[in-house]
């Protein structure tokens, strides 16, 4: 039993040094994929290790893999960008801006929508959760509480004040891309802080049962968002061009 939680670390390292090879590129027709001997010598791993790390990249849609015949890289329109794991890998490479543009485009049509639903059907549990969000970002503001934690821990609570399913399932999905995005809408706005004003309205609206209220405020929320990310992407698109047509 005791080896069990060593075997399972480190079967999630491989799955996190491998997944961030594939999706960086580092494999190719040149330079293709491991054969299994090699990487269970590259990590200090046994076969059955070594296969349940590969058929955890495999179902994110990042390998395939077939008896005697190897494992090679999926092309990048099979991988699974719902999985947190798979986002939070693209993110991290650079640039990939365009890619936290498309999933904030995302975002903008599903929490306006999560937020009206939470005023309509919200009850005193999902507010209270909303609440306590909101008083730890007023909390960030006086260096009380983590600025980032508690603008995900807000919009995470909206989410689940929804009541539906299917949104309550996209949570982990929000926090990672809120993990990059609210670095860049902070650094292009010159502040840390998220707006506790902005949150308040939508807040507000949803104690108030006005879901109409509470997705236009989520939508402005969002697409402001969505606007800085974009200057952000266009700078670094400006200073890519310089830099090329300076050499």
């Amino acid at each position: 039993m005791s080896n069990r939680p060593n075997s399972q670390n480190l079967t999630q390292n491989i799955v996190q040094d491998l997944g961030v090879a594939v999706v960086s590129g580092k494999y190719s027709k040149r330079n293709p994929f491991p054969v299994e001997a090699d990487l269970c010598l590259q990590y200090g791993a046994s076969r059955s290790v070594l296969r349940e790390a590969v058929k955890m990249l495999t179902a994110k849609g990042l390998l395939r893999a077939r008896p005697r015949q190897g494992t090679w890289v999926q092309p990048e329109d099979s991988w699974n960008l719902l999985d947190p794991d798979v986002l939070r890998w693209l993110l991290e490479r650079k640039p990939w801006l365009e890619l936290l543009v498309e999933f904030t485009q995302v975002r903008l049509s599903i929490e306006p929508g999560a937020a009206a639903l939470a005023a309509q059907v919200a009850g005193p549990a999902e507010k209270a959760a909303i609440q306590r969000a909101l008083e730890r970002m007023i909390a960030a503001e006086r260096g009380d509480d983590d600025p980032l934690e508690s603008d995900i821990a807000f919009h995470i609570a909206v989410l689940a004040a929804s009541g539906n399913k299917f949104f309550v399932q996209l949570r982990e999905l929000v926090r990672t891309a809120l993990r990059f995005s609210i670095r860049i809408t902070n650094r292009r706005k010159g502040v840390r802080l998220a707006s506790v004003a902005d949150h308040k309205k939508i807040a507000d609206a949803i104690m108030a049962g006005k879901p109409q209220a509470a997705a236009n405020a989520m939508r402005v929320l969002i697409q402001e968002v969505l606007d800085l990310i974009g200057e952000e992407s266009g700078r670094e698109e400006k200073g890519a061009r310089d830099e090329k047509g300076s050499r």
